[in-house]
């Protein structure tokens, strides 16, 4: 099933999205440039007309008509010829009262210049530009003070420009501007158009949706790489099996290929169907294929929201065992670590208090007491159990056991030999350690807390006893205490025992249970069991 069509294709979207990008960037950069233009004329304008009112106020007829020696009219004459030579809108020159000696309007020859921003050069004798209003408009002016041979300040010179001559000419540099920001904008989609289909042969002619729905398929199968791997479609149909699947399906003695086969029709009761038509998700199901344990998990595969089809991962049960009962070695020896570290804390409190009080003979002897101690509770168990996995796991017991203040007790006649399967070794630490907690559990409130531990093997046959001095188990409780959450502690409780009655029938054991209200509990399981060997599979099943 293929996920809805987008409104437009992955070509379309991709040629819209540039062309927006090259369109925004164009039009940025044209106001920008536009702006820095608009200023760049405007200056440029400015320094030209600055550059006249410069000639004109070192000018000898200027100056010479400003102090008397020459006619005020060859003012105005010159005044006149440059204005049209240098093309400006007028040339003021004005005497040290703001009176006008020349101007394009002789009418006003005589009167008071206008615009309210000579007062710097008469005043100050600067040079400045500035923008106000006169006669002829708004306008550009440029400034500059006339000095006579003495350098004495006889008047000023005002060069001006109409803004609208000079917006003119802004105007005509921005045509550049915009024919550049179209050709660029069609060479953007040009660029688009060619990026577009590009990408989409580079995709192989995918659209997205069909790129999502491939990604989340192949996501899913490769969940795990060390997994056997198995996928179907919505017609039950297979469509990938992984190397590890191919291997653990031909050690169940399948080995024709699956690809575009039914899955029922080739591997039976892979519940893969049931998982397709329910969408739910079955996690560590154990599941037997021709005599092959394996465990597996179950999800259907959904593309926005719907299933598509259904993955299996799994892996061959033996293996797993094996990872168990390293992690279970690792766990125990963590736990022996643990507890005895506390243990020695305590003991070492007492060495120090000893040694601060100089009772150095009796810390001698308590020293030589605890290496005694430890030397014979090792040497005990090491006699009487010879698998070190379970040597180690029984005195972790015996130190948490010691660290809880309960007294567990392992009997003198005990005797556990080493299996002849290591499989066997991760189902008795299950065993035991589930019935030997338990019964922690049960004396930690008891006046009497002791726990009696027995094995022994004889004929075949591993025998197994934990007994405690708890309050016991009403009839009532024993009915269901074997049943899978059931607990009468807290929640998430109510799965030792369930785990203890599973290993031993899948030893094809026995269990039984004893108890009465107020004098404690006896648990007795016997168990096939095969000695020796050097801890392969090889010898047991372990009950498969």
């Amino acid at each position: 099933m293929t996920a809805g069509k987008p409104l437009f294709s992955l070509q379309t979207q991709i040629t819209i999205l540039v062309c927006g990008v090259v369109a925004l960037s164009l039009l940025v950069a044209n106001a920008l440039i536009t702006t820095s233009v608009a200023g760049i004329v405007e200056e440029e304008i400015g320094e030209n007309a600055a550059d006249i009112a410069r000639i004109m106020a070192r000018s000898p007829v200027v100056v010479e008509g400003l102090t008397g020696k020459r006619d005020e009219t060859d003012i105005r004459g010159f005044a006149a010829e440059m204005r049209k030579a240098t093309e400006v809108e007028y040339i003021v020159i004005m005497d040290m009262n703001g009176i006008r000696k020349s101007h394009p309007n002789t009418s006003i020859i005589g009167k008071h210049f206008v615009g309210g921003d000579e007062g710097p050069v008469l005043l100050d004798s600067r040079e400045y530009t500035s923008t106000a209003r006169g006669t002829l408009g708004m306008s550009l002016r440029a400034f500059s003070p006339i000095f006579n041979t003495d350098g004495r300040q006889v008047g000023a010179v005002s060069v001006g420009i109409l803004l609208d001559n000079v917006q003119k000419t802004i105007a005509q540099s921005r045509i550049i501007i915009y024919f550049a920001t179209g050709v660029g904008f069609l060479i953007g989609i040009a660029g688009a158009l060619a990026l577009a289909r590009n990408v989409k042969r580079t995709l192989f002619g995918l659209e997205p949706f069909a790129i999502a729905e491939l990604l989340e398929v192949r996501s899913a199968m490769l969940e795990s790489v060390r997994e056997g791997i198995l996928a179907i479609d919505q017609d039950t149909k297979v469509t990938m099996v992984n190397k590890e699947a191919v291997r653990i399906l031909n050690l169940a003695g399948i080995e024709e290929d699956l690809i575009g086969k039914p899955i029922e029709e080739r591997v039976v009761n892979t519940r893969l169907k049931e998982v397709l038509e329910t969408g739910r998700v079955e996690l560590d199901q154990d599941q037997d294929i021709n005599g092959v344990i394996i465990l597996t998990n179950r999800m259907p595969i959904k593309v926005d929201g719907q299933v598509v089809g259904a993955i299996a991962t799994f892996r061959d049960k033996s293996e797993i065992r094996h990872l168990a009962e390293q992690l279970t070695g690792i766990r125990n020896y963590v736990e022996t670590l643990r507890a005895q570290a506390h243990e020695f804390m305590n003991k070492l409190h007492v060495i120090l208090g000893m040694a601060q009080m100089k009772c150095y003979d009796e810390l001698g002897g308590y020293i030589n007491g605890i290496a005694q101690q430890y030397q014979e509770e090792v040497g005990f168990v090491d006699r009487r159990v010879k698998d070190p996995v379970l040597a180690g796991f029984v005195l972790a017991k015996l130190s948490r056991a010691r660290e809880m203040g309960v007294d567990l007790v392992l009997a003198d006649a005990s005797y556990l030999p080493k299996p002849a399967a290591s499989c066997m070794v991760h189902e008795l630490v299950t065993i035991m350690g589930n019935l030997m907690d338990n019964a922690i559990e049960a004396v930690s409130q008891s006046d009497a807390k002791r726990v009696d531990v027995w094995f022994d093997y004889t004929d075949g046959i591993l025998s197994l006893e934990v007994t405690d001095t708890g309050p016991g188990i009403s009839l009532e409780i024993q009915k269901e205490i074997f049943a899978k959450g059931y607990s009468t502690k807290a929640d998430n409780r109510g799965l030792g025992l369930f785990l203890v009655q599973r290993s031993v029938a899948k030893l094809q054991g026995d269990m039984k249970l004893y108890s009465q209200l107020g004098q404690g509990t006896r648990f007795r399981v016997d168990l096939p069991y095969q000695t020796g060997g050097d801890g392969s599979d090889s010898g047991s099943d372990c009950g498969r």
